[in-house]
């Protein structure tokens, strides 16, 4: 299935969760995630479903003032 990471195409299996797409990447801490504009909890990588044309954004904090 195709899903978009951070506005880029991404190809994984059927069923895959969040933490797979996050290893795809490479993801490194600490970052936050949201799946279609929705916040998903850390707690959740692991059982969050996605599903094809999904849209992740990985977004990590940004720091300084």
């Amino acid at each position: 299935m195709r899903v978009i990471i951070n506005q880029n195409a991404y190809e994984l299996p059927e069923n895959s969760l969040v933490q797979d797409a996050l290893e795809l990447i490479d993801a490194t801490p600490p970052y936050a995630v949201a799946v279609n504009l929705q916040f998903v909890p850390k707690i959740q990588y692991s059982q969050a479903i996605l599903r094809d044309n999904d849209r992740i954004e990985v977004i990590a904090p940004v720091t300084g003032g």
